[in-house]
């Protein structure tokens, strides 16, 4: 079993300190809308950002099956009550890189649709999805509410067609500080030497089309997280079946 602690971020943790630096200070600039969703749910959020590949190389049978696995971890999140309520899913995809789905409860996420097309600016993905983590991170302390330490989670099946060691760096700062838990998986064809250049841990090679079963790792990964305590560490399932190193 890998053991992998997820717990409040370093600077997440100490919700007084935050308080006292008046981060809970309501202003006209937060969304009302957002200001019920979280009355109305106080739970501890967990964000799962997902990067995901959608070049033209990922068109046919690989496009078709990444959305089969998006609609099951849908279906496996919608099987844990609490998982919906403290699973945040957000989506970032490339080919041109795009915000597909802003970060938002897992009960509320509707697995979409994606099209392949466009190259692979995997660098500008990343950049693009962490400050999309930062930026929700932030609302969410405005809010009072806890935070686990979120999950990145890239998928591709090529080379980076842009400069990426800045989002490498930004990787790498953002694991020593806890900021993130970064995770890369290299489908058929992934150029994994640069995947593990970004990733603080050892990028994993999906073994074919397996993304259902991925998917069924990683939202049995976060509903083993959503069901702890923060500050604690959770045991997780090693990746077999449908991966490796």
């Amino acid at each position: 079993m890998h053991r992998f602690g997820m717990s409040l971020e370093n600077s997440d943790s100490n919700l007084n300190d935050l308080h006292d630096a008046g981060l809970y200070t309501m202003t006209d600039q937060i969304d009302f809308a957002e200001v019920d969703s979280f009355a109305d749910n106080p739970e501890p959020r967990c964000p799962c950002l997902l990067l995901l590949d959608v070049s033209r190389s990922m068109d046919g049978a690989a496009i078709n099956a990444l959305n089969d696995g998006l609609v099951q971890f849908k279906d496996e999140l919608a099987a844990d009550p609490l998982a919906l309520q403290r699973v945040e899913i957000g989506i970032v995809t490339f080919g041109p890189v795009e915000i597909h789905t802003p970060f938002i409860e897992a009960g509320a996420f509707m697995p979409p649709v994606l099209v392949a097309r466009g190259d692979t600016p995997l660098g500008e993905a990343i950049t693009t999805g962490l400050k999309m983590l930062e930026d929700r991170k932030a609302i969410i302390r405005e809010n009072g509410v806890a935070i686990f330490r979120p999950w990145c989670f890239i998928l591709t099946d090529g080379g980076p067609t842009d400069a990426w060691k800045h989002a490498a760096a930004l990787v790498r700062d953002g694991e020593e500080s806890k900021k993130f838990a970064f995770f890369a998986v290299g489908v058929d064809g992934a150029n994994m030497e640069v995947l593990s250049q970004i990733s603080v841990r050892a990028p994993l090679k999906l073994q074919g089309l397996k993304f259902r079963e991925l998917f069924q790792w990683l939202s049995a990964s976060m509903k083993a997280v959503s069901q702890s305590s923060p500050g604690t560490e959770v045991q997780l399932a090693p990746p077999t079946g449908w991966a490796s190193v």
